[in-house]
């Protein structure tokens, strides 16, 4: 009997804890996807001939600023 009221003091403590204390694998494998995604986003816009000048731009122009 004392194992059975071990269990379910556990039991009850981890619905008083709340359900949704995190994300679940679902959960994160949805944000990875949408991470991913985001990342070859920004890779191609920083890699674009238009926004590589502009940041080459920028870096010599702090370059000769500073030196």
């Amino acid at each position: 009997m004392q194992i059975l009221s071990m269990v379910r003091s556990k039991i009850t403590r981890r619905f008083q804890m709340g359900r949704d204390r995190g994300m679940s694998t679902a959960e994160y494998a949805v944000g990875t996807v949408a991470a991913a995604g985001f990342a070859g986003l920004l890779f191609k816009l920083v890699t674009s001939p238009e926004v590589r000048q502009l940041l080459l731009g920028i870096i010599k122009k702090a370059l000769q600023l500073a030196g």
